[in-house]
């Protein structure tokens, strides 16, 4: 499985951005998709998640309500969607999936996409 992400960029607070994760290979293997996103001098932690086959997701609480996950699973890609962006969701953005032999175990990861959300 290979991975593929875009769509970051400078963008002021308040403003928005799309982010795109295109997946290629074995993707009937595929349990969900993730985005995660490493901040500056800080840990990768989770963003959202939505499981491949019928489009459950999920959402860290500093992002609910104004990041939506999606899919298009005809264009085997995902897409998030960041709305009211503030400068702590400044950071570098990656795509991942899992399996549906190791659900939750993120093994496939994207290069990353740098997201700057000025003050």
């Amino acid at each position: 499985v290979q991975l593929q992400a875009s769509g970051g960029g400078l963008v002021q607070t308040g403003g928005s951005l799309r982010l795109s994760c295109t997946v290629s290979g074995r993707t009937f293997s595929i349990y969900s998709m993730g985005w995660f996103r490493r901040p500056p001098d800080k840990e990768r932690e989770f963003v959202t998640q939505i499981t491949w086959d019928d489009g459950r997701t999920s959402y860290a609480g500093s992002v609910k309500g104004r990041f939506t996950i999606s899919r298009d699973n005809a264009k085997n890609t995902v897409y998030l969607q960041m709305n009211n962006l503030k400068p702590e969701d400044t950071a570098v953005y990656y795509c991942a999936t899992d399996s549906k032999a190791a659900p939750g175990s993120f093994s496939y990861w994207g290069q990353g996409t740098l997201v700057t959300v000025s003050s």
